[in-house]
């Protein structure tokens, strides 16, 4: 156990910054299912469209990396392509 109150409070404040990481990235992984289960072009759009905001936001709070963010548009994108470009 930390004996120093910096050590203390750093604890504290670690342990909240872990559970509202963890639930943004929660977020992030239903969004993904969300857009995968669409079942419309359009409809897999718009979720798209608002799992890029969730992404962006998360990006800009810095719980995940710029890159990373962009990344995961990027290969979301090409799921919904690759998934209504065949049919």
């Amino acid at each position: 156990m930390a004996h120093h109150k910096s050590c203390i409070k750093r604890i504290k404040t670690s342990a909240k910054a872990n559970e509202r990481n963890r639930a943004y990235r929660s977020k992030m992984k239903t969004a993904v299912k969300r857009v995968q289960e669409a079942g419309t072009v359009e409809e897999a759009m718009e979720k798209f469209k608002s799992f890029s905001s969730l992404v962006d936001k998360m990006a800009l709070k810095h719980i995940i990396h710029r890159s990373n963010a962009d990344n995961k548009k990027s290969r979301l994108s090409l799921q919904i392509n690759r998934r209504f470009s065949a049919k």
